[in-house]
């Protein structure tokens, strides 16, 4: 079995600290090839408007750039990569990990409500999926803290709520 290197998780955290400062959900992630970081990226969900911009979906994006630089085939690095992340990847996201057979996660805190490698469901126990080696827990109390940060506070980018109107009552005219 692999075992994590505390020292990447650090990162990943930095970059969840950097995501809570400007006012996202605080998730950070690197990816480590041969013990060096290739690629990372935090949330830019609120930022950018778009659904997508997950901390490991813009990893997997400075991967791949990494890899265009070095004329280096993706695939092929992607099957021996490390991820680190600072709360388990959601359904979306597993699901790129579980597509691109990353074989290492290592996360810190579990993710009650979209959690894609155990919490909610576990993409990886579908069947035909791929079978990576997930390490969860690692620094969990201090990925919780930061969540708590942000929940705590409002989210400035969250839509407004639009309130129910009652209908108006037309009077019965023949």
């Amino acid at each position: 079995m692999n075992i994590p290197d505390p020292n990447f998780m650090d990162v990943a955290f930095s970059l969840a600290e950097e995501a809570l400062k400007c006012g996202e959900v605080p998730v950070g992630c690197v990816v480590v090839y041969e013990k060096e970081i290739i690629g990372g990226g935090r949330n830019y969900v609120n930022e950018t408007k778009n659904a997508t911009r997950h901390a490991e979906l813009l990893a997997i994006d400075a991967v791949r750039r990494w890899c265009d630089l070095k004329d280096l085939n993706c695939l092929e690095i992607f099957s021996k990569i490390h991820l680190y992340v600072t709360v388990e990847p959601c359904i979306m996201c597993a699901s790129a990990l579980e597509q691109l057979k990353i074989p290492l996660i290592v996360y810190g805190c579990d993710n009650d409500r979209f959690g894609g490698c155990n919490s909610v469901l576990n993409v990886f126990n579908l069947k035909g999926a791929f079978q990576p080696t997930i390490i969860s827990g690692l620094r969990a109390a201090e990925s919780i803290s930061l969540l708590k940060q942000f929940y705590q506070g409002e989210n400035p980018n969250a839509p407004v709520p639009k309130l129910k109107r009652e209908p108006e009552l037309k009077p019965n005219v023949p």
